[in-house]
């Protein structure tokens, strides 16, 4: 056995998928940091011994354009192109890959923190290191930094060194919630564990070992639906231990989380109710995937009333989109429903001041122990959420320790800077605009090759469209910018006929929901068809946004889809969707009442006037890096001949360090790690695929290439540039090849001084 110290300057505890979005945040600014992680591999409930599919903001399809972009979604997208399966122990990998890559990382497994060390009165508390014990090295190390980050999940460091937390449910009275129970109670979202099967393609028998539960006994076989196909997280709702203590009694949950899995197996092969006579049991986890425990208390408490009403924050770092999630304390064991579910109409923020402890001066906290109620904690633990304010948490980390600042002061004087620093990194940020003063493109005259200044379907749709009968309202998402005017349909009827086509504001930027009706008209539709049939839809917003034009039901009457949707385009559907039916979802609000799903990817054939500027190619510089009021992207206009660039001008020459481009990658489509919702294109085909940069110097005619790359997969490109560039008047970045889109589509061209 011996001992060691090791000095750092960020120390990151927990290496679930918040702790390893801090750790590489700060390690990407540069900062000494550390990430310690007590089992032998990465990504805490999302890895192969724990098994839980990652989901985030996108709630598997319901929110639109809410995928996570920054670290989560680079893991996203390598786990799409490495691992179309879903195999869990690949996603391993993919995890332990972009922290062995940096490196001014260092990483310790297998290294459980055990004591802590904090100095100061109880309401300024200051963590001088923590203390951890490597299993089989047998190696006791300490651990001494400035900033300490706490992404346990269960709070164990900021336990250690005396910051506030909660436990269980707040009353109804103490935050206003209406979810809330009226008194305060100690019980908890419950633990999970889950379990594989396999088709061996021959008979299989299973004689159940004496610790499987009879579940004919219990609640479950008529209270939640068991299907002899289902595996893995499909069986989220294997749960218990919400009325017990989450941490002390784990090992008692787990043993009975353990034999009622086997208990169900024994149930599906040996009841005779299913089929499943070659089916075997291939694995079952034995650590269990918790939900909820320790919650620290931070300048500010996420509530309710924030998600619901998507309250805007100035120091909005990360957003949201899961439903505030709630789980019976009883679990498997309760006679309602596996899980209550009510969705906010859109994304939500998740302000900095949830991020750092109220009494411990240099600590942060990212994942399912930030500071939130109870309710609104069962919105924002999922594990993309909880990835996208692990990065906001290394990157105010890393501020902290620049501006010598404790995160509140970071709060306080420097919360421009972390928002500004995040979105340069293309981190999950809603509603924030590039006010960064060293992107030397923000002063550039934009000009490029061609726009696509039509919105709608290509011209060429018609040929191959397929009828879809309107016994539904549909919603067709229109970016408007300046305005629209009409809206033309192709539509076809049984008999002479008429249809209302209506126009909707969406009431928040990032939603996208008919909120508040604009204009209604009807229109006559003659027999026959398909024609166009054209409508008056007038919308003139005083700022970019999104309009829903809506078609009205009507019977004997079809409209025609096609694919791929264009450019900054949506299709909703009026109807109520939930595809689970272990869980009850309130239907009240708009996302439930519209969703994207039965339609994702898909689009009536129609085209708008007057012409648009919602995809020129200023949109590529204003600053926002995802769709909010608009697809604030540019896209070329496919009709154009030869290859598509996208320019920058200055009036006097300009030196700069390098340059970011932004690509788009679709944020409308959820690419869950193990593959709940499955697409085929394992790299996403709007992406660009073959491009170069070239800048010109004064007085030059001939364009200097500084950067090229080929069969490019990746949504964020940073390219340093030559360091005997010297100033230049201009830069041209030239696209010759998509991944599969027929317009090239530039989110962010930077240039970086």
């Amino acid at each position: 056995m011996r001992t060691q110290t090791v000095e750092a300057d960020i120390i990151v505890v927990g290496g679930g998928l918040a702790g390893v979005s801090a750790a590489v945040a700060a390690a990407r600014l540069g900062r000494r940091t550390v990430l310690i992680n007590n089992r032998p591999v990465l990504g805490g409930n999302s890895s192969s011994e724990v098994r839980v599919w990652v989901c985030g903001a996108t709630a598997h399809g319901n929110q639109r354009w809410a995928r996570e972009t920054g670290i989560i979604g680079e893991m996203y997208r390598e786990n799409q192109y490495r691992n179309p399966e879903g195999n869990p122990v690949y996603w391993d990998d993919v995890v332990l890959d972009i922290v062995r890559r940096e490196p001014h990382l260092t990483l310790f497994l297998n290294t459980e923190v055990l004591e802590a060390e904090a100095t100061g009165p109880d309401d300024a508390r200051r963590v001088r290191s923590v203390t951890g014990w490597t299993m089989g090295s047998e190696i006791r190390t300490v651990f001494r930094a400035p900033l300490f980050i706490d992404c346990t999940g269960d709070g164990l460091v900021g336990r250690l060194v005396g910051a506030r937390h909660r436990l269980g449910k707040e009353s109804r009275s103490e935050f206003g919630e209406d979810w809330a129970p009226e008194q305060p109670v100690r019980e908890f979202l419950g633990s999970t564990l889950l379990f594989y099967t396999k088709d061996l393609g021959h008979p299989v028998k299973y004689v159940a070992p004496e610790s499987a539960k009879d579940i004919s006994t219990t609640p479950i076989p008529s209270s939640r639906i068991i299907r002899s196909g289902d595996s893995g997280a499909h069986y989220w709702w294997i749960e218990w231990g919400g009325t017990l203590d989450i941490v002390d009694d784990n090992e008692a949950i787990r043993d009975e989380l353990r034999s009622v899995i086997l208990g169900i197996w024994d149930h599906i092969k040996n009841s005779g109710e299913f089929d499943a006579d070659t089916l075997t049991l291939e694995w079952i986890g034995n650590i269990p995937g918790k939900r909820e425990y320790r919650r620290f208390i931070g300048d500010y408490t996420l509530r309710q009333q924030d998600i619901l009403e998507q309250t805007s924050f100035d120091d909005g770092i990360a957003f949201g989109g899961w439903s505030i999630d709630l789980h019976p304390a009883e679990g498997m064991y309760a006679t309602g429903a596996g899980a209550v579910q009510r969705f906010s109409d859109g994304v939500f923020e998740i302000p900095f001041r949830s991020l750092y402890s109220v009494n411990v001066d240099n600590l942060l906290m990212a994942g399912r122990d930030i500071s939130a109620t109870h309710i609104a904690f069962g919105a924002a633990r999922v594990m993309a959420t909880c990835a996208a304010m692990g990065e906001a948490a290394g990157t105010a980390a890393a501020l902290c320790y620049a501006f010598d600042a404790t995160p509140r002061e970071l709060y306080e004087q420097h919360r421009a800077e972390l928002r500004q620093t995040l979105l340069r990194a293309d981190a999950s940020l809603i509603g924030v605009a590039n006010e960064d003063d060293s992107d030397l493109a923000r002063t550039a005259a934009v000009t490029a090759s061609s726009t696509l200044r039509t919105i709608g379907t290509a011209a060429s749709a018609t040929a191959d469209a397929v009828p879809h009968a309107l016994v539904e309202d549909l919603g067709i998402v229109v970016p408007v910018h300046p305005r629209l005017e009409t809206t033309e349909l192709l539509l076809s009827a049984e008999a002479d006929t008429q249809v209302t086509v209506e126009v909707w504001s969406t009431g928040r930027p990032q939603n996208v929901v008919p909120a508040r009706l604009e204009h209604r008209t009807v229109v006559e539709v003659p027999a026959g068809g398909p024609s166009w049939v054209r409508a008056d839809t007038p919308f003139a917003p005083d700022e970019p946004q999104n309009a829903i034009v809506v078609v009205r039901a009507a019977p004997g009457v079809h409209a025609h889809l096609t694919s791929p949707l264009p450019p900054g385009v949506l299709t909703l559907v009026h109807r109520v969707d939930n595809d689970d039916r272990n869980v009850e979802v309130d239907r009240d609000g708009l996302l439930v009442q519209w969703p994207t799903k039965p339609l994702r990817g898909r689009s009536p054939v129609f085209r708008t006037s007057p012409p648009s500027e919602a995809l020129a190619p200023e949109r590529a510089t204003s600053g926002y890096n995802r769709p909010f009021g608009g697809p604030h992207l540019w896209a070329s206009d496919p009709a154009a001949d030869g290859p598509a660039w996208l320019r920058l001008d200055w009036e006097h020459p300009v030196e700069a360090a390098e340059v970011r481009l932004v690509f788009d990658d679709d944020v409308d489509l959820e690419l869950n790690t193990l593959h709940h919702h499955r697409s085929p294109d394992e790299v996403m085909p709007p992406l660009v695929r073959d491009y170069r940069v070239e800048v010109q110097a004064p007085g030059a005619d001939e364009w200097r290439v500084v950067a090229e790359e080929h069969d490019n997969r990746h949504r964020l490109r940073v390219h340093p540039l030559p360091a005997d560039l010297g100033p230049f008047t201009a830069a041209r970045l030239v696209v010759e090849r998509t991944n599969g889109a027929a317009e090239a589509r530039v989110v962010a061209f930077r240039v970086q001084s």
